[in-house]
């Protein structure tokens, strides 16, 4: 196997400028692939990302942008992760809808559900975000805050671009809209497709939608902090906004994000650097998709997963991984909970070998419920009349 390759940021004394290596962004740009254009991390990704921090595959593929739904096809593992045709263009419509007349609508619900005491927001400014590029855009956003921040009325951001830092690496996000209320504190407003019902929404989108919008929080307070408003600016409390009943009329929710806010920073704190990952990678690694399958299905094998059922509600990598998972006979693939219960043994074939007495420490608890368990079950099988298969060996000790 090739070398790992090394980063310099500056080529040696009285060297050539052409034997100095690539920046962090040209070697990610190399494992992406030549002439692919990277795949923008969103908040939904991030969310998943945060969730899932022990992941190396993800963290890299994702901060170096590559578009994992094309390479799971070329690994034949094609992933059904993903928003329906449908459900995304219902999701437009009623956003269009919430945002109609300059967002007087959207404006309403934050003035009575955040902030009655305030003004009514009539004649809100909405002021045109375009820029060149996401740098641009990001700096004319918060260029846009600050102005918004000390004019002492109520700004609609549109689809405002925020920049929030991951692991060493640069994640743009794009939130369905920021209000700048009048006393100059921000609230992120999340616009989503399903029924609030009797006042109610399902409780796991509910949350899915809380965790994205922690991911918006955070990368608003990074803003205020380069703007000098840090831990006054932003407010933790968002505007959920979805269809009333069975109708498309808008209705909204206040949701307090602080605690999925503290668990997203501390998962993402948590991340190992992009570019220490990219580092131990041999020389040549790359993950475009137009690469043959063997040698595309060996670079992935070369960056570490951690797999859990989890994955597959969150990454287009999922099947891929948990066919890899259960070869190897993981307990992974089994849950979080039955490996954090399993302690050190971390194979299938290791819990059975705890369980029937061939091997493990009979004082570890792990080792010991897995043979107590093992014991009850030849009990019962054999009072039911049953020869249990891999008894329990003789002399076990039950606890």
């Amino acid at each position: 196997m090739p070398p790992p390759r090394t980063r310099e940021t500056a080529p040696p004394a009285g060297s050539s400028p052409a034997r100095a290596k690539p920046g962090v962004r040209g070697i990610l740009a190399e494992l992406r692939g030549p002439q692919v254009p990277p795949k923008a991390l969103d908040a939904r990704a991030l969310a998943a990302l945060a969730a899932n921090p022990g992941c190396r595959r993800r963290a890299l593929l994702d901060g170096a942008g590559v578009n994992k739904t094309a390479l799971a096809d070329a690994l034949g593992s094609p992933s059904a992760f993903g928003q329906s045709q449908f459900a995304f263009m219902r999701g437009n419509a009623f956003e269009a809808r919430v945002k109609a007349d300059g967002g007087r609508e959207l404006l309403r619900l934050v003035h009575e559900r955040l902030d009655a005491s305030a003004e009514p927001p009539s004649g809100a400014h909405v002021p045109d975000l375009s820029a060149a590029g996401p740098e641009g855009r990001t700096g004319r956003t918060e260029l846009t805050l600050a102005e918004a921040t000390e004019s002492g009325g109520w700004t609609l951001l549109d689809h405002p671009l925020l920049s929030l830092d991951v692991a060493g690496s640069p994640a743009y996000l794009e939130p369905d809209a920021v209000v700048v209320h009048p006393d100059g504190t921000w609230t992120v407003v999340e616009i989503k497709s399903f029924p609030m019902l009797d006042g109610a929404a399902d409780p796991a989108k509910v949350g899915a939608a809380a965790r994205q919008s922690a991911v918006y929080v955070l990368a608003l307070e990074e803003a205020a902090a380069r703007l000098g408003a840090e831990g006054t600016a932003v407010r933790h409390r968002v505007l959920l906004v979805c269809p009333k009943d069975f109708t498309n009329l808008p209705t909204a929710a206040v949701v307090d994000v602080r605690k999925q806010r503290a668990v997203t920073r501390r998962q993402l704190d948590r991340l190992t650097r992009i570019e220490e990952i990219a580092d131990a990678l041999p020389e040549g690694t790359c993950f475009a998709p137009d690469l043959p399958q063997e040698e595309l299905t060996a670079a992935v094998e070369l960056l570490p997963a951690t797999y859990v059922p989890e994955c597959l509600a969150a990454c287009e990598l999922a099947f891929h991984c948990r066919a890899r998972s259960r070869t190897r006979a993981e307990v992974t693939s089994l849950g979080r909970s039955a490996r954090a219960e399993l302690g050190g043994l971390t194979t299938v074939g290791e819990v059975l070998a705890a369980a029937h007495g061939t091997a493990g420490d009979p004082d570890d608890p792990a080792v010991a419920a897995l043979r107590r368990a093992a014991r009850l079950r030849a009990e019962a099988l054999t009072a039911a009349g049953y020869e249990p298969a891999g008894a329990a060996a003789e002399g076990a000790p039950c606890h």
